[in-house]
């Protein structure tokens, strides 16, 4: 009897659109897998792999399972990604993307252009701008990180780092911003670093230019650009432990809503900036609808963390009254936002994109400096009236005040 793989006529569908599938045998394609969302461009896919998911998009030049098995469940996968073994979900790459072997990758996460991690990489609803790059064994979840300017100046994050983002309490409302989205997008801000063998307790937010030395945990934020911060280990302690006081909840509410804030202003830029480029690519606008799908996971994400955290806090707890019964109303600020228009800035943008050659990181690259700075206070402008209003919302609580 002749062996055949799970989804035969799909690999025969494949081989014929000219995919290239050194050993068909070990492929297994779910039924679900639509084989016209796959490309026959430069496609290849090593032994071992499996594809899953009506979602799956894999479009011209990717690679699959270069180090070790790969196995895709319901990921958009853009021009040139190369997925090198491991098992990817619910994800969504764009150009050049790549994840060394080991890779762990689930869902509401967004890898930009040629951002990339080495091997044993742990991500979920992490976003990373275009050029940041990974080391190896890292876990860096609930997280955006943009800055850098091409794949030789770009933001890293060493080896063995570690975005701590559960609390003893349980909750998760914990996401941390390394830079932001108004200046990140513009890819024309100096790179973060973050050294191996550290971490980040979360929420915090970071300038860019921030290096953070290796072995440190950095517990606050590093509001300013170019900073250097290297932690003190803390003295050694036995206590009792005290019931939840969430003493900083204030804080904590107010980094939640400029994630969200941020959040916002990335899901503009998708819907009035990024649209063309992707349409100008095969299966591109399926790869940006994923985009589009990633952001509303990572909104539903924050905002259901939030709301949690809430919850939890006991009724005694002064800084808290009012936030509970309003909580409904702030969260649906930013998942039903009314934002201010960027029609100007949009239009120069779009303008700059009609030479033949342009990509998006060329454009944006190339955007004049005040057409550069339109856009910043666009999108900042964005984040601020939407946490303004929020705050206005719990006026007791004085959250920027005290963020």
């Amino acid at each position: 009897m002749e062996l055949q793989p799970r989804g035969y006529e799909a690999v025969r569908q494949l081989l014929r659109k000219g995919v290239d599938i050194p050993n068909p045998l070990t492929l297994d394609i779910g039924p679900e897998v639509d084989v016209n969302r796959i490309s026959g461009d430069g496609v290849t896919i090593y032994p071992g792999c499996r594809i899953y998911g009506a979602k799956t998009v894999i479009s011209a030049g990717v690679k699959l399972g270069a180090e070790g098995p790969v196995t895709i469940d319901n990921c958009r996968l853009g021009p040139s990604v190369a997925l090198k073994g491991g098992y990817f979900a619910k994800s969504v790459f764009l150009e050049k993307a790549n994840m060394g072997l080991g890779a762990q990758v689930r869902e509401g996460t967004l890898l930009e252009e040629e951002a990339n991690g080495a091997h044993c990489v742990g991500l979920k609803q992490t976003i990373l701008f275009p050029f940041v790059t990974l080391g190896s064994l890292i876990n860096f979840c609930d997280c955006l990180m943009a800055g850098g300017t091409s794949r030789a100046h770009h933001g890293e994050v060493g080896s063995s780092y570690i975005h701590f983002n559960f609390t003893p309490d349980g909750t998760k409302a914990t996401a941390s911003l390394f830079g932001d989205v108004p200046r990140g997008v513009m890819l024309n801000q100096p790179p973060i670093f973050l050294g191996g063998q550290g971490g980040t307790v979360g929420p915090v937010h970071t300038g860019y230019g921030t290096v953070v030395g290796a072995g440190s945990v950095l517990r606050g934020d590093v509001p300013g650009d170019n900073m250097f911060v290297m932690s003190k280990s803390l003295p050694g302690f036995q206590r009792k432990l005290p019931p939840q006081a969430y003493r900083k909840l204030g804080h904590v509410v107010a980094k939640n809503l400029v994630y969200l804030g941020n959040l916002v202003a990335l899901e503009q830029w998708y819907l009035h900036v990024r649209r063309p480029f992707f349409a100008a690519q095969d299966l591109g606008p399926l790869v940006y609808e994923g985009a589009l799908e990633v952001l509303a996971s990572a909104k539903a994400e924050r905002t259901k963390r939030l709301t949690a955290l809430v919850a939890k806090v006991p009724p005694e707890n002064e800084a808290r009254a009012g936030l509970r019964e309003r909580i409904a109303d702030v969260v649906a600020l930013f998942t039903a936002p009314d934002v201010p228009s960027g029609d100007e800035f949009i239009a120069a943008v779009h303008a700059g994109a009609t030479r033949p050659t342009a990509s998006y990181l060329d454009t944006i690259q190339h955007l004049p400096t005040e057409v550069s700075a339109a856009g910043v206070q666009w999108l900042q402008q964005i984040v601020d009236d939407l946490c303004s209003r929020a705050d206005s919302l719990v006026p007791s609580m004085k959250l920027f005040a005290t963020a």
